[in-house]
This record gives structure tokens, sequence and C-alpha cells, in this order.
């Protein structure tokens, strides 16, 4: 997504010359804006980790874009939110990828700080159980290898 002199542009058209390039998308692709809101997931740009999902709105997207700041809509508050704006805990973008159907945006980012409100670097770990409570089942699913020792079962 640039223009004609290299300048990125936003969804809207506009240039902006300080924001992101989009990796992996074609030229002129933006995400689909048309339900409203898209899935972005967060990444740590080096480990890979996935820290965070939340949902971006074209405007979550265009600031992110420009300030290279993680920046998100609240649906709860149904606002922007910039992550670390209160907390400290920033997330410096490197890099923006769209997926396949442009419904879902990546950011690897370099966290300043805990992803998760709970204080936990990702919001995919789960949290200590309280004192007195039998700890919860593994945090994820793990399927025996199929035939041939490779992967898990067809879905």
């Amino acid at each position: 997504m640039s223009g004609a002199d290299g300048d990125a542009l936003a969804p809207s058209g506009e240039p902006v010359a300080s924001a992101l390039p989009l990796v992996a998308a074609p030229e002129g692709r933006s995400p689909d804006f048309s339900r409203g809101l898209v899935t972005a997931v967060v990444q740590d740009a080096a480990t890979a980790e996935v820290l965070m999902v939340a949902h971006m709105n074209r405007e979550a997207y265009e600031a992110t874009l420009v300030s290279r700041r993680a920046t998100f809509w609240s649906r709860s508050r149904e606002r922007l939110w910039q992550k670390g704006a209160t907390s400290g805990n920033s997330m410096r973008v490197n890099q923006v990828q769209l997926d396949c159907d442009g419904d879902a945006v990546l950011l690897l980012v370099e966290p300043a700080g805990p992803a998760c409100h709970t204080g936990a670097r990702s919001c995919f770990v789960a949290p200590p159980p309280a004192a007195g409570v039998a700890p919860p089942p593994a945090a994820g699913v793990a399927f025996p290898p199929a035939a041939g020792g490779v992967g898990g079962p067809a879905l």
C-alpha cells in the first residue's frame, strides 16, 4: 500500500509519510472494514509469542500506522485506546501484515512490559490458581499424533 512516491497510503487513500509499510500485501490493499472491526493479533517480533488479540476499526488502524504504537478499538468503552497509554506497557509496532481475506491484522511488536491486563506477559497464559483451589486443566489442547506420527486429527 504505497503511493507513487513510496509513501504509504492510509486506508482512506491519503498519503501518510511516516506510516509503516504493509508487508506481504498487494499494492493498494487495506483491511476490510465493511463490518466495522477487524481482528488484530499481536505477536512479539523477537520471540513470535502471541501476546494478545484485540479489535481495530479504520481509525485505530490508521493511528497505528502513523504512530507505530499499537492502537485498538475498545468494544466495552466504545473508544480508541493506545496500548500502554495509562499503564506504560506500550507496544512499538515493527510490522503490519494482513491475512488473505483482509479481515484480520497481524502486528509484530516490541512490547515494553506485559501485554495482559492481569500483568502476565501474554493473555494466553493461564493465571495462577487462587489459594486452596485446584489448578485449571492445561491452557491448550494437545492432540495425539496422527497416523504416520505427524500432526493431529483431521478437523
